[in-house]
């Protein structure tokens, strides 16, 4: 029987400090997907959404921010802008998808990785 993948405590942390600061930030619905066992993109998706273009740049910015300032954590690539309404952050083991409440059902994120858990 083939080992299981050693799963990344530190991945996991910062996916739940992601979803924090997006609770703080007024996100709708901020959920974290573990791909773990199912994928190879990312080992966490945190994924919410924004009620409009502005909180939508500031919960991107704010998250941005806060992990280089306080957790010395910069992202590897940010695409996506305010006007597209959806941002993504790369974290490596994490990805963080920040949609307009309006966009979000359109990608199916949940949808398309339903197989993935959803952390509590």
């Amino acid at each position: 029987m083939p080992a299981k993948p050693v799963k990344n405590p530190e991945g996991l942390k910062l996916a739940k400090l992601c979803r924090a600061f997006a609770e703080e930030k007024k996100a709708i619905d901020p959920i974290i997907l573990d791909l773990r066992e199912i994928s190879s993109v990312a080992d966490f998706f945190v994924i919410c959404s924004a009620d409009s273009e502005p909180q939508l740049k500031a919960i991107g910015n704010g998250l941005e921010k806060m992990l280089k300032d306080d957790h010395d954590v910069r992202p590897l690539a940010v695409d996506g802008y305010p006007v597209s309404q959806w941002i993504v952050a790369d974290y490596g083991d994490v990805m963080v998808h920040i949609f307009h409440k309006t966009t979000r059902p359109k990608y199916n994120l949940e949808g398309l990785w339903r197989d993935a858990p959803v952390v509590k």
